[in-house]
């Protein structure tokens, strides 16, 4: 197993990236975002079909709210009647998850490969440069501004990929937008409690991790965030982050 997650993605990652040094000025931080760019570009045709897919499951957020008003006490009924929605609408709830694992994989490739970059100094007997920008890579970064940037950037991918009427309720919610019952008004303050908790965790824990780990690897979490930014804006547009632009008086 080991022989075969060296040949399929360690070897030839590791290899990537010291030809990237090589013709990037010998900048390991150059060649970390060049990487991190021509991994997110190779993965495009199977993370394109899950955007489609989570947003496909947004659109359909509606309709399985009022089956679950209707059918809540029936969990049975309520399961046939989602699976029949998602059969009219052409819609595979697994569709998403191949994409995310393959990045899963990805990604603890590249830790490996990062460590043993910044961790030995040499590579190869090649001597690496580890400082970028006047940050060293190989240590956290005690500027903050790497950690900082990267739980920011996901802050703005969480938003995108949340329904604009969900995030304007999460976020904008004004005192005088009340519930007529006592019941109604549990539910939803449980509902809105749960989306915050949700939409600020994964920015936090980017946050931690970037305070903790080697700074090389919160650049690229940074680039590959910012990547999926611009990808997701194509696919599914502002989504949830437009609330908050208009109110900022940003877009209209």
């Amino acid at each position: 197993m080991g022989d075969l997650w060296n040949a399929i993605l360690y070897q030839p990652l590791l290899t990537a990236l010291i030809w990237l040094y090589n013709i990037l000025f010998h900048n390991f931080g150059l060649a970390v975002i060049a990487l991190t760019i021509i991994i997110r570009a190779v993965l495009v045709p199977i993370t394109i079909p899950a955007l489609k897919s989570a947003k496909k499951m947004m659109e359909l957020k509606p309709h399985l709210d009022a089956l679950k008003e209707k059918h809540g006490n029936d969990k049975q009924r309520l399961q046939q009647e989602q699976l029949r929605l998602y059969k009219e609408h052409g819609f595979n709830p697994l569709a998403g998850c191949l994409p995310y694992l393959v990045q899963f994989l990805v990604l603890i490739a590249l830790y490996q490969v990062f460590i043993n970059f910044l961790n030995n100094g040499q590579v190869n007997g090649l001597t690496i440069n580890k400082v970028f920008l006047g940050i060293d890579l190989s240590k956290p970064d005690r500027t903050f501004i790497l950690p900082l940037l990267a739980g920011a950037t996901q802050l703005i991918l969480s938003l995108m990929m949340m329904p604009s009427a969900a995030s304007k309720n999460v976020l904008l919610k004004g005192p005088e937008e009340k519930v007529t019952t006592e019941k109604k008004a549990k539910e939803e303050d449980m509902q809105e409690s749960m989306q915050k908790q949700m939409l600020f965790l994964m920015p936090a824990m980017t946050v931690f991790f970037g305070f903790s780990l080697p700074s090389g690897l919160a650049l690229y979490w940074v680039v590959t965030t910012v990547f999926s930014v611009v990808q997701q804006y194509f696919v599914t547009g502002l989504g949830g982050l437009r609330p908050l632009l208009v109110r900022l008086k940003i877009v209209s």
